[in-house]
C-alpha cells in the first residue's frame, strides 16, 4: 500500500518472525510501501511494506497514437494519448548516478538526437525485494520522472504539482502513482519523480564529504528531488505546466523530503506551495522501537557511514569513497541500516522543526495533515508477520519497554484495551496518537505564524484496503496511506470507491488542485475549509452526510494527555 504496510514494527523480541532481509529499528513516519505491490509511506523500519493500491474508476483507454511531440531542453520527447490527457513516462531529469557519479549530487542529463520514446517508466531507483515480494532493482540508472497532463489550449500555463513518493527512503516508484484524476478533473499537470533511497540516498560519511563542499554527504535523494524541480522550471512549459507555479508535495517519506525542502536554504523559488500528508516535521517523534527514520542528525548520521564503511571491508579511510564505489549494489542493499535526511550543515543545516520554529523556512502555503488511525496498517503487518495477533502480555512489554513502568500505568489507564477490543488495537490507538496525531499541532503552530496553513484529517473509517496481503481480521479503518487512492490510481490493486467515497475522492481533488493553483483549497461547491488559525481548525475528509467539516483534533487523539505526560 502506499505508504506501506509495515515497514517498521515493533516485534515481541523473543518472537521476531524469520523474515529474510528484515531490519528492524527506526522511527520513521511509517511504513511505506517497497516495490511494486506495496505502495510506501514516511519511512518506516523493516524492510517490509505494502505497495498499495488503487483508486476508483478504470484508468481510460490508451488511443493507438502518440503524443504530439514535445521539445524539452535536452531534445524532443513523445509520450501516449489517453482519453482527456496526455502522459509522458520516462524522461530523464539527471545523469544516472552511476561509477563515480555515486554519491555525488546530481549532473545534468545528456541530449539526445530524434525523438525519445516516453512511453514507459524508468527503471526504479535501487530497492531489495521487501514484504510480500514486491519487486526489487539493482539498476542505479533511475533519475527519471513521469509527467500527466490535460489537453489543453496551446499557450496555457497549468499550475504543476509534483509528487514525492513514500517507502520510509528505502523503497519506492514514481510510476506507481498515476495522476490523471488530479491532472484532468483539477487541470493541472501532474509529476511524480524517482529519487536515490537507502545507502544510495542517504549515506553520510565524512570522506563523502570532502568531494562535496557545501552540500556535504547524507542527502543525495533530497539533491535529486531538488535537480527534478529544477528541470520542472526550465521544461514544464513544453507540457503546458508554469514552472513558476510549482506545488511540492509528498507522502510519508515523501512528505519528510518536502517539510526538509520546505526548510532547506538551495530550494529557495523552486517551489510555490507545499502539500505534506503523513509526513512528520520532527525528528524527536519516535516509536516503540529504537532507530531513526526520520532524519538523523549529522553526527549520529556520519557515525553510521563509518561503520558501514568498515563493515563492507572499506577501512583504509584515505580510500574509502572509491572502496564504496567499487561496491556492488546488492552488497549496498544488504546493509541492515536504515537511511533517511540528515540535519546540520550542508543541504539541512538545522533539523526542519527547529527551523519552522525559528521561521527560517521558504514561506510557502502549506496544506498538511494525517490519517486518524495510521497505526492500524503497521499494527496489520505485525500481526500478520507474527502469525498471531498482539496479545496483553505483548502491548504491556511494548509500552513498559517504550514509556517505562510508571508512565505504562498512566497509559493503560487512559487507553484500555476494553475501549477499543483488542491489545493490538489499543497499541495502534497509543502510537496513532503519541507518535503521529500529537506531534502534528507543534508544526501546525510553527506554520501558521507564517504562511497560510490549511490542515486536515482523513478520517474515512471504511477506507479500501490497498494491499495483496489478506485483509486484517479487524477494521483497518483510515490507516496509513488509506487517502492516497482518494487522489491517485496507486498500481497493483483497485478495489473501487463506493459513491460516498467517491464523492470525498472528488472533494479532496478539487481541494488539492485548488490549492495548488491558488494557495488557498477552497472555491464553489466544496464545504468551506478555514485555515488553521487561532482556533486550531482541522478539517476533517470523512465520506457521507457531515463527512466534511471541523474535527475535534485535540480531544480525539488525546492531545491534552499526552501533552501532560511529557511526551
Amino acid at each position: 500500500m502506499a505508504g506501506g504496510y509495515a515497514a517498521a514494527l515493533p516485534f515481541p523480541r523473543d518472537r521476531r518472525p524469520p523474515v529474510e532481509g528484515a531490519t528492524l529499528g527506526t522511527r520513521d513516519t511509517g511504513p511505506d510501501r517497497v516495490g511494486r505491490r506495496h505502495i510506501g509511506t514516511a519511512g518506516v523500519a523493516v524492510a517490509i511494506a505494502v505497495v498499495a493500491a488503487l483508486l476508483s474508476g478504470q484508468a481510460s483507454a490508451t488511443s493507438a497514437a502518440g503524443s504530439a511531440p514535445a521539445r524539452i531542453g535536452t531534445g524532443v520527447v513523445q509520450g501516449t494519448v489517453h482519453a482527456g490527457y496526455d502522459t509522458f513516462d520516462g524522461i530523464p531529469y539527471a545523469a544516472p548516478p552511476v561509477g563515480p557519479l555515486r554519491w555525488r549530487a546530481p549532473q545534468p542529463p545528456a541530449a539526445w538526437d530524434g525523438v525519445r520514446d516516453a512511453t514507459r517508466p524508468g527503471s526504479p531507483c535501487p530497492q531489495t525485494a521487501g514484504f510480500d515480494a514486491t519487486t526489487p532493482s539493482t539498476d542505479e540508472d533511475c533519475l527519471y520522472l513521469n509527467l500527466s497532463t490535460p489537453h489543453h489550449d496551446a499557450g496555457r500555463n497549468l499550475p504543476v504539482l509534483v509528487f514525492l513518493y513514500g517507502g520510509g527512503f528505502y523503497s519506492g516508484a514514481s510510476d506507481q502513482y498515476d495522476g490523471r484524476r488530479l491532472a484532468v478533473e483539477g487541470d493541472v499537470v501532474v509529476v511524480t519523480v524517482n529519487y536515490r533511497l537507502g545507502a544510495l540516498g542517504f549515506l553520510a560519511d565524512p570522506a563523502l564529504d570532502r568531494e562535496q563542499p557545501g552540500a556535504l554527504s547524507g542527502n543525495y535523494g533530497l539533491q535529486d528531488q531538488q535537480a527534478a524541480l529544477r528541470w520542472i522550471q526550465r521544461n514544464a512549459g513544453a507540457f503546458g505546466g508554469d514552472g513558476h507555479n510549482v506545488t511540492l508535495s509528498g507522502e510519508s517519506a515523501g512528505g519528510i523530503s518536502t517539510c526538509a525542502q520546505l526548510t532547506a536554504p538551495s530550494s529557495a523559488g523552486l517551489f510555490q506551495r507545499a502539500i505534506i500528508e503523513s509526513g512528520m516535521c520532527p525528528l524527536t517523534a519516535s516509536w516503540s522501537y529504537p532507530g531513526e527514520q526520520l532524519g538523523r542528525l549529522r553526527a549520529d548520521a556520519e557515525r553510521d557511514g563509518t561503520r558501514m564503511a568498515a563493515d563492507l571491508g572499506c577501512t583504509d579511510r584515505s580510500r574509502v569513497a572509491a572502496c564504496l564505489r567499487r561496491r556492488p549494489v546488492d552488497k549496498l542493499l544488504a546493509v541492515k541500516q536504515m537511511f533517511g535526511p540528515v540535519a546540520g550543515a550542508g543541504l539541512v543545516p538545522v533539523p526542519p522543526a527547529t527551523a519552522l520554529a525559528d521561521g527560517r523556512f521558504h514561506h510557502a502555503p502549506v496544506l498538511e495533515g494525517g490519517n486518524s488511525e495510521e497505526m492500524r496498517q503497521h499494527v496489520a503487518a505485525y500481526d500478520q508477520l507474527s502469525g498471531q495477533r498482539m496479545s496483553t502480555a505483548d502491548y504491556r512489554q511494548q509500552l513498559t519497554g517504550f514509556f517505562g513502568t510508571a508512565d505504562t500505568a498512566k497509559v493503560v489507564a487512559e487507553y484500555p484495551t476494553s475501549r477499543y477490543g483488542a491489545p493490538d488495537l489499543t497499541f495502534a490507538a497509543v502510537f496513532t496518537d503519541h507518535t503521529w496525531a500529537c506531534t502534528r499541532p507543534q508544526t501546525d503552530r510553527s506554520l501558521d505564524r507564517h504562511v497560510p496553513t490549511y490542515v486536515y484529517e482523513f478520517a474515512d473509517r471504511h477506507a479500501p484496503w490497498l494491499s495483496d496481503e489478506p485483509e486484517p481480521p479487524f477494521r483497518p479503518g483510515a490507516y496509513h496511506s488509506a487517502e492516497l487512492q482518494y487522489l491517485y490510481d496507486v498500481a497493483g490493486l483497485q478495489r473501487g470507491l463506493d459513491p460516498d467515497q467517491h464523492r470525498l475522492s472528488e472533494t479532496m481533488i478539487k481541494y488539492w488542485t485548488r490549492f495548488a493553483r491558488t494557495g488557498n483549497p477552497n472555491g464553489p461547491g466544496t464545504p468551506d475549509w478555514p485555515a488553521y488559525g487561532p482556533g486550531a481548525h482541522v478539517q476533517s475528509l470523512a465520506p457521507g452526510n457531515g463527512g466534511i467539516g471541523p474535527a475535534d483534533f485535540d480531544r480525539e487523539h488525546h492531545c491534552g494527555f499526552w501533552r501532560a505526560l511529557g511526551h
